[in-house]
C-alpha cells in the first residue's frame, strides 16, 4: 500500500515527549498529522466540550493543538473539513502516554478515549502507553509495526487496541484481556494559605488482582500487552436479570 495517513493524538499535550517520539518513528513509514490537546488532559476520559467554544492552533506542518479534551482533538481533526487532515486517516493513534493504562484505567484514560473516538467514527485505532521507565524509542518502533499491521488489515469492523509497554527495552508481546487494577481510593482535604478548604482525589498506589491472561498479568511479567476493546457496552450477560427485575414492577 502507499504510505498510510496516521492521525496522532494523546492526553499529555502536543509538546509531550511521548507523542513526539512516536511521531518520529511513524514518519519513517507513514504520513503523520498531530492533533492533540494544548495542555495535559490526563484522566479526561471521553468528554466532549459541547458548552464552550474551542480554539484550534497550528504549530507547523502537520502539527495542531486544540484547547480541549483528547476526544475533542480527534473529533475536530476528522470533521474540520480539510483544515487539519488532507483526507480520512487510515489509522488513529494515541500516545505514547507517560504511564500505563491497564485494566480499569481504560474507563478514565484520555489516551484510550482519543483512540476510541477514532474507532467510533469507523477508523482503526491504537492507544499506546508506556511505563515511566520504558525505552520510548523501542516502544515507538514496535507501535509503528502494530500501526502498519492495523492499516493493512482492512477489516470492515475497525479494531480498537489498547497497548501497554512495561519497563525496559526487551519485551515479548501477547494478546490480553483487561485486568483489574485497584487504586487506593481516597479524598484528602487540605487548607490553602488563606484557610479555604480544597481537596485531592485518589491515593498514591495501585495493585493488580491476579487474572489469568490479563494485561496486568502481562505487565507484571514484563510483556507488552495488546488488548482488543469493544465499543458495544451492552451487558448481554445481565439481560435475564434485568427482565426479572422489570417483571417485579407493577404497571402504573
Amino acid at each position: 500500500m502507499s504510505r498510510p495517513l496516521v492521525l496522532l493524538s494523546n492526553d499529555d499535550g502536543y509538546r509531550a515527549l511521548g507523542i513526539n517520539t512516536l511521531a518520529a518513528a511513524l514518519r519513517t513509514v507513514a504520513d503523520v498529522v498531530i492533533c492533540a490537546p494544548e495542555v495535559e488532559q490526563s484522566a479526561a476520559s471521553h468528554a466532549l466540550s459541547l458548552h464552550r467554544p474551542l480554539r484550534l492552533f497550528r504549530h507547523g506542518e502537520g502539527i495542531f493543538s486544540v484547547d480541549g479534551t483528547p476526544a475533542d482533538c480527534v473529533y475536530v481533526a476528522l470533521y474540520a473539513l480539510g483544515r487539519v487532515l488532507p483526507r480520512r486517516p487510515d489509522v488513529v493513534m494515541s500516545g505514547l502516554n507517560h504511564g500505563v493504562n491497564l485494566g480499569d484505567d481504560v474507563f478514565y484514560s484520555g489516551t484510550v478515549a482519543a483512540a476510541r473516538e477514532g474507532a467510533l467514527k469507523g477508523v482503526p485505532a491504537l492507544a499506546c502507553s508506556a511505563a515511566l521507565d520504558a525505552d520510548l524509542g523501542r516502544a515507538a518502533a514496535l507501535a509503528t509495526q502494530l500501526m502498519l499491521q492495523l492499516a493493512l488489515a482492512g477489516d470492515s469492523r475497525p479494531l480498537l487496541l489498547n497497548v501497554n509497554f512495561p519497563p525496559g527495552s526487551e519485551w515479548g508481546i501477547k494478546t490480553t484481556r483487561l485486568g483489574h487494577r485497584v487504586y487506593q481510593d481516597e479524598v484528602e482535604f487540605r487548607k490553602d494559605p488563606r484557610g479555604r478548604e480544597y481537596l485531592w482525589l485518589g491515593g498514591p498506589g495501585a495493585e493488580h488482582r491476579p487474572i489469568a491472561g490479563s494485561d496486568t498479568e502481562a505487565f507484571d511479567a514484563g510483556l507488552v500487552s495488546v488488548t482488543p476493546l469493544v465499543l458495544d457496552l451492552w451487558g448481554s450477560d445481565d439481560e435475564k436479570r434485568v427482565s426479572a427485575l422489570l417483571g417485579r414492577i407493577g404497571t402504573p
